[in-house]
Parts: C-alpha cells; sequence; structure tokens
C-alpha cells in the first residue's frame, strides 16, 4: 500500500505546470530532489517487498514514516494547485501580478514554501533510514518469499458474485446439486445451511446460482435475500426483509412500518411466513447474533429453509449445526487444475495459452491461491494485454506482489487504520483518528465525536445515516477541518437544503444528493471547479444556476427524479432545465436528463460541443428541433446509451437525419410517437438495449428489429396498432427478456419454430384484445419466467391447469408462471405453475 500511495503522489508531482512552480519561486530544487528521493523509495519498496505484518518494528516505523510524508505532501500539492486555481487567470497577467504582490498571497505562497522545504528535510531523513535498512529487509524479504506470496490474495469485497457469476466458474455444478438436494429434502421443522469459507472463495456466487435455480425456487412461495455484513443495523435488516416477502407478490407494505420496534417487526414477518414455505439466504453474516435477531422472527416448521454464508466457522457450526435439520458446507479453493481452466476461459477466451506466457502464468496462478476472485480480477487485466509482449506480463507478475490484499478483511481494514487510510464508523465505541483520510459513517451520525476535527480527510461517505445533516450535528466537515475533501456522498441523507459549507470545500472531485430532498441548487455551486460528477439524481431540483457552466472538469451530471407508479405514464421522469452554456462543460460523459422545450439555444449551439459523451437524456423534444439534434448526437462518436422523449404523446420523434448513428451505441430508449421506425436503428450492432414507447406504428416493427445481432433486452409499450405480431425464425438470437405492454389492437402473436431461442423472460400486460396464448409458445425452451398482468379473461381462463385450461400444456414447463391484476393501486396475483 505504501508503494501505491507514492505512485499517485509521483503522479500529481508530474502533473505540476512549470508556470505553476513558477508562482513559487526558489522551490524548484526541492520538488526535484524530493520526487527523485520518493523515486527511490518505491524501487526500494517494489524490490523488496518489505510484508508489513511481519518486518520487525524498526522497518514499520520507516514505513509508517513513508505514508505520513507521502500524505502530507499529497496535501501540500492541493493546496498549491487550490492557490494556483484561484490566482492564475489566463489573459490576465497584470491583475495576476496585482494579486501575486498582495500581502495575503505572499503569506500564502510563503508559508507553503516553508512546508514544502520541511517536507524535504523529512525526506532526506526518510532517506537515511532506507540506507540503514535496505539490506535487512531485503534479506528477510528474499528469506520469506514464499510464505509472503502464499500469504497474499485479492481482497473480497461486496460485489465479488457479480464478478464471479459472469465467470462461469468451474468446479461449481457439483456443490450446486448438493446445496439443492439438502434443501429439498423433506424434515418436520426449519433447515438451516451454512455455507463457510474464507473471502474470494465464491460463497455469495454459489448460493446465488442455487437461489435462482428456477426449479428449486418453485418449492417455496416465499424468497428473500438478505445482505447482512459486518456492520449491520437489524432495524433496516427486518424492515428490508418485510419489503421483499410484500413486495414479492404485489402486496402493500405495512403501514407506519418506519416507526415499529423490532419486536413488532418480526411479528409482521412471523405471521407472513406463518402458512408459507419460504426460502431466506443470509448473506455475510459475521456474528452470531446477527443470526440470533433474525431468528426468532423465522417460523420453525416443515417446508422452511435458511442459508447462510459466513468466513467464521463458528458461527456456521451455532447457526447450522444445533439445529435438528442443519448442514454445513465448507467451500475449498479450486484445485490447479480448475484454477488453470478458469484462467484460461477468462484471459484467452478459452483459447490455449501461448507457451511465451506458461511459465509467467503458472506464477501468478499460484499467487491467487486458488480463489475465483484472485483468478477472474488478474484475468480481466491481463486479457487487455499484449500477448507478445511478455515483459508487460512480467511487470504484472512482480507488480501483484503489491497489489494482491490480504484475504482476512478484517486485518485490512486494521492495516488502513494504522496508516490512517480508512475507517469505519458503524458501532459504539468507535474512535476514528484524526488524521484518517477516508471515513465512512454508517447508521448514525453519533457514531462520530463531535468535537473531531479531521483535517486530513478525502473522502466521506455515509450510509444508512436518518440524522438531519447540518452545520450543528455535522462539525466533521462544517467545522473548519477536511478543507482538502475530494469525495462527499451523502446519498439518502435528512437533507432538504445544502449547507454553505460544501461549497467552500474547492477540491471536491464528487459530490452525491441522490436521494435527499434538496430543491434548489445555489450559484455557489461554482466555486467548485475541480468538480468532476455532480448526482442529484431523486432530488427536487428542477433547475440549474448559469454557475454550473463554470466547471469545465465536470464529466458526469445526473439530474432526474423518477415517479413510481404502477404504470409507467408518458411523464414519469422528471428532468431539468438551464439557460447556462452547456457547451462549455467540453469534459462531460454523462448527460441526464435534460430538458429541452424551454430552451431551444441549449439544443443547437451546446449540445454539438459536447463530443465526449457516453451517455445523453433528453426530454421534452419538439419536433422541429429532431434534425439539430442529429446533428449533435453525429458528432458523439462515444456515445453507448441514448434516451429520448418527446414534449407531448402526440409530439413526433424526428430522428431521420441522423445519417450515422454512433458505432458504440448499446442502450437505446425512444418515448414519443414515431413516423416509421428510423432506418438506422437496424444498423447498430452494439444495441443491447432497446426500449420503444408510444410509438404508435402503423407497421410491425419486428421485421426491421430481428436481425440485431446483440440485442437482449427489448420493450414494447403502445409501440404498435396492427392486430398481429410475428417473430419469424431466426430472428432475436440473443434476446433475453421481452416485455409487450398496452398494445391496444393487438389480436394474436405467433411465435415461428427457431425464433428468440434464448429468451429467458416475457412479460405481457395489458393487452386487452390479446385472448389466446402467443401461437408457438411452447417451442421457447429457455423460457424461465412468463407473466401475464392485467390482461382478459379468456386467456387466462386458457391456462388453468385443469381440463378447461386447453392451452395449460402450452406452459406447463415452464417454472415460473405468473397472473396478476391491479387492486387499490398495486399489483397482487398468483402463480399458475
Amino acid at each position: 500500500m505504501a508503494e501505491s500511495a507514492i505512485s499517485f503522489l509521483l503522479n500529481q508531482l508530474t502533473l505540476l505546470l512549470p508556470k505553476e512552480i513558477d508562482m513559487l519561486p526558489n522551490i524548484r530544487d526541492e520538488i526535484e530532489y524530493i520526487t527523485d528521493e520518493l523515486e527511490r523509495i518505491r524501487a526500494f519498496l517494489k524490490d523488496s517487498n518489505p510484508n508489513e505484518e511481519e518486518c520487525d518494528s524498526r522497518l514499520q516505523v520507516w514505513v509508517k514514516q513513508v505514508y505520513d510524508v507521502a500524505y502530507d505532501t499529497e496535501d501540500v500539492l492541493d493546496e498549491f494547485m487550490l492557490f494556483f486555481a484561484c490566482n492564475y487567470k489566463k489573459g490576465l497577467y497584470n491583475i495576476f501580478h496585482k494579486i501575486f504582490r498582495s500581502i495575503k498571497t505572499f503569506r500564502t505562497r510563503h508559508h507553503i514554501a516553508s512546508r514544502i522545504r520541511k517536507i524535504k528535510s523529512r525526506v532526506s531523513s526518510i532517506t537515511e533510514g532506507h540506507n540503514r535498512y535496505a539490506y535487512k529487509s531485503i534479506t528477510a524479504s528474499k528469506q520469506g518469499s514464499s510464505s509472503s506470496l502464499n500469504s497474499k490474495i485479492w481482497r473480497d469485497r461486496q460485489g465479488d458474485a457479480l464478478l464471479l457469476e459472469e465467470a462461469e466458474l468451474v468446479g461449481i455444478q457439483k456443490p450446486k446439486k448438493q446445496l439443492i438436494d439438502w434443501l429439498l429434502l423433506t424434515t418436520c421443522s426449519r433447515k438451516v445451511i451454512s455455507v463457510v469459507g474464507m473471502g474470494g472463495l465464491g460463497k455469495t456466487t454459489l448460493v446465488k446460482k442455487v437461489y435462482d435455480d428456477v426449479e428449486l425456487k418453485s418449492k417455496f412461495q416465499s424468497h428473500a435475500w438478505i445482505t447482512v455484513s459486518q456492520y449491520y443495523n437489524i432495524e433496516d435488516l427486518l424492515k428490508d426483509l418485510i419489503c421483499q416477502l410484500f413486495g414479492e407478490i404485489r402486496l402493500r407494505i405495512p403501514q407506519r412500518i418506519d416507526h415499529m420496534d423490532n419486536n413488532k417487526l418480526r411479528a409482521i414477518i412471523k405471521e407472513f411466513l406463518q402458512e408459507r414455505p419460504y426460502l431466506l439466504v443470509l448473506d455475510e453474516v459475521w456474528s452470531v447474533d446477527a443470526w440470533e435477531a433474525i431468528k426468532y422472527a423465522l417460523p420453525d416448521k416443515n417446508g422452511c429453509c435458511v442459508v447462510i454464508t459466513t468466513r467464521k466457522l463458528d458461527l456456521a457450526s451455532a447457526a447450522a449445526g444445533v439445529e435438528p435439520h442443519g448442514n454445513i458446507f465448507t467451500m475449498k479453493p479450486l484445485s490447479s487444475e480448475e484454477s488453470w481452466s478458469l484462467f484460461c476461459r477468462k484471459t484467452f477466451q478459452g483459447d490455449c495459452c501461448p507457451p511465451c506466457l506458461e511459465k509467467l502464468s503458472e506464477g501468478i496462478l499460484r499467487k491467487c491461491q486458488g480463489l475465483p476472485l484472485a483468478i477472474v480480477a488478474i484475468s480481466g487485466v491481463l486479457a487487455s494485454k499484449d500477448k507478445t509482449r511478455t515483459d508487460e506480463w512480467e511487470m504484472v507478475h512482480r507488480s501483484l506482489r503489491n497489489e494482491l490484499e490480504s484475504n482476512d478483511i478484517l486485518r485490512s481494514t486494521m492495516k488502513s487504520r494504522d496508516h490512517n487510510f480508512a475507517a469505519i464508523a458503524g458501532g459504539e465505541n468507535n474512535m476514528v483518528p484524526e488524521k484518517v483520510r477516508r471515513l465512512s459513517i454508517h447508521n448514525s451520525l453519533g457514531h462520530v465525536q463531535t468535537r473531531q476535527t479531521f483535517y486530513r480527510l478525502r473522502s466521506l461517505l455515509m450510509f444508512g445515516v436518518n440524522d438531519p445533516v447540518t452545520k450543528l450535528s455535522m462539525p466533521t466537515i462544517f467545522n473548519g477541518g477536511s478543507r482538502l475533501l475530494k469525495v462527499l456522498e451523502l446519498r439518502g441523507a435528512s437533507l432538504e437544503t445544502i449547507p454553505d459549507e460544501v461549497f467552500k470545500r474547492l477540491n471536491l472531485r464528487y459530490l452525491s444528493l441522490r436521494n435527499t430532498n434538496v430543491k434548489f441548487l445555489p450559484n455557489s455551486i461554482g466555486n467548485l471547479q475541480h468538480l468532476e460528477t455532480l448526482d442529484l439524481k431523486g432530488t427536487y431540483i428542477t433547475e440549474l444556476p448559469v454557475e454550473i457552466q463554470k466547471l469545465q472538469k465536470l464529466r458526469h451530471l445526473l439530474i432526474y427524479r423518477r415517479m413510481v407508479e404502477l404504470y409507467a405514464s408518458f411523464h414519469s421522469v422528471r428532468g431539468f432545465t438551464s439557460s447556462a452554456r452547456l457547451g462549455d462543460l467540453s469534459s462531460l460523459q454523462k448527460l441526464s436528463c435534460l430538458e429541452l422545450s424551454l430552451h431551444k439555444v441549449t439544443l443547437t449551439r451546446e449540445l454539438v460541443k459536447l463530443t465526449e459523451l457516453r451517455r445523453l437524456s433528453i426530454l421534452k423534444l419538439r419536433r422541429e428541433d429532431g434534425p439539430a439534434l442529429c446533428v449533435s448526437i453525429e458528432k458523439m462518436r462515444h456515445l453507448q446509451s441514448l434516451s429520448v422523449t418527446s414534449i407531448q404523446e402526440d409530439q413526433i420523434i424526428d430522428l431521420e437525419l441522423l445519417s450515422s448513428a454512433p458505432p458504440l451505441l448499446q442502450r437505446l430508449y425512444l418515448t414519443g410517437p414515431l413516423e416509421r421506425l428510423p432506418n438506422w436503428i437496424p444498423s447498430l450492432y452494439s444495441l443491447i438495449r432497446l426500449s420503444l414507447r408510444w410509438s404508435c406504428l402503423k407497421t410491425d416493427p419486428l421485421e426491421s428489429l430481428q436481425s440485431l445481432p446483440n440485442l437482449s433486452y427489448l420493450t414494447l409499450l403502445e409501440v404498435y396498432d396492427g392486430e398481429t405480431m410475428c417473430f419469424n425464425s431466426g430472428g432475436f438470437r440473443k434476446l433475453k427478456v421481452l416485455l409487450l405492454v398496452r398494445l391496444k389492437e393487438l389480436k394474436s402473436v405467433r411465435v415461428e419454430k427457431g425464433a428468440m431461442p434464448h429468451l429467458e423472460e416475457l412479460y405481457i400486460r395489458n393487452c386487452k384484445k390479446l385472448e389466446v396464448v402467443p401461437e408457438g409458445i411452447e417451442q421457447l425452451r429457455s423460457l424461465k419466467v412468463i407473466e401475464f398482468g392485467d390482461m382478459p379473461d379468456r386467456l387466462i381462463s386458457r391456462l388453468r391447469p385443469d381440463s378447461q385450461g386447453e392451452d395449460y400444456w402450452k406452459i406447463a414447463s415452464i417454472p415460473k408462471v405468473w397472473v396478476g391484476y391491479k387492486a387499490d393501486n398495486c399489483w397482487t396475483g398468483y402463480h399458475l405453475v
């Protein structure tokens, strides 16, 4: 970690421009000296690889000094860059010199120069320490390299399940079958299964595959997945469980749930599950107390199963070992053969490893210790490397000794705390070091002592905090400390007005107020000229001040609010307007959702300048503005996601003039009438998701869409006025999910043999004239889920699993068939299969 800190710092030093250094005369030599010495220290750390946990106390002190000087130097550099940004204005040379000669500026320059000289002195002392301990450290490293490599693996993360799921893990079928067999075994009481093993083995992935098994799911009426984690709040877990159980069957959530105590919440869960066989997964459980707190909410009867994933063998035994019908499944690392198979599949896309890379690959795999997460992660890096450049692979191989972290997350956290890098405030008696650089606050602001001043703080994140965020409750950032804060995550906080102090954090790169009750963005947002991400999704902000155009480093501007409705209405998404020159934001990559109706100038003069956009969402587009929008889109060659909504349901979306669509476009959402399907849509080779809503086409669009080679998700809502639709043989080769919604005149759907061979989910809703099951639906062998929502009684009656249901045989092999209807402004329904 020390090497990483120094590498980041050296990168910052190289970004200093000569004109910036010239603002502080007589320190160029000091900066060059610091850079040279840090390069030598980094080389030493890289070559010797001192194990920070096993080295002697003197070397530990030396490593800690390296961290401290790296952090202090970063602080000075950031102050320096802020000073430069505030005092250097291009083209204003005379004004600059007036400011430069001011007393205040002189004192600031003198202060920064003085600190740099002190850092130079400290670096010199650290270098002397390096000279004293280098030989000893290198020798110790060579003697202990084997044990060191065996003890280092990739650090486990909450996202590992998704990563591993994509890897199609080798050797997973046998343990999956074992768990399913245990779960299906008939017992007279509740069954508890513990899956235990170190982080990175794929516990969550294995259990997720079991949980998603359609045959297993059909044996239970209720299903829920709860991620507990190390820092859990039992009240939040119980509420989450209630929401999942009630939401699964579209049942209204009990009123005043937010005001109930834990006992009342448990009573609701127990009553709900009393007559329902259930399957519950508790993922990432760290303590017996967490299991005990949830256990008493679960009925103990036949047909009820709980699966727990944990790293703690004592917890696994306490949960499953004491149950009459409990089982413990211990995860084991992959064998050498399995590791090699997974590595080649991910790194070489299933091909053989080139002979020139075999030795390096074997060395890399040894460091992964059979952990799937480590193998998948490093394979993702190597897959992008040139297979003929062994030097690049050798560089990755060498760097692994510093990048592979200890598996024990507690030990990693302690190491971060020891070096004042990161801390979590989420329980009682949490003493957070004042030099911490990354602080995460869980559940309550009370976990942080109000008198503490975190003057080195760079990132502040909140999770599940309901306390009001004010200057009084948050002195952590509002009492003059944390001046150099870069990341401020206030997502979901109890906040209606943004405190002024936020806009005094001039070093901010990331600001999120997502899902707060903030209604207004003040002009002072223009102060944050280093800001790269502004996330205001789910807020009530609808207009941006002109000062937003000052944020020329902004890359992500996300402002919209989605209305929660039973059926999506035409105006279910609210965006923002602005009279600012958005074209000045030349670094912008994501822009959502811009309302154009009031600001034509924004469209014609500003959008065309945003050539770096990857994601663009437009609302309230007028027909006459379509051609100008096409001109802008043609220049966005990096665009991957495009969403366009017309101003009204009767206003045509005119995108016919788009002669060359962005070649990387993967997601396209068009909401509003189309005179005809744009002729450029069938040429979108990379398109994965397509949503056409309120299109009101006169001809069946399937003919034009069926050859899209990578289309996986298709939504058609009021897209077509015709009476018939046909999915032709060989069409939609990769389609997985299909939604047919509110096709008012549709009377029949035909699926030819060979169409949609990989379709897994089919949703048909509110097609009032469709009274027969789609012809040929029985040929969709991959279909796992089909839902009929708000459909004619005649169609549903033909699906009954009795003698009157003449079409039941067509759906009998589909694992999940659900019939739903509206009641009291929510969905309710039942399963046919």
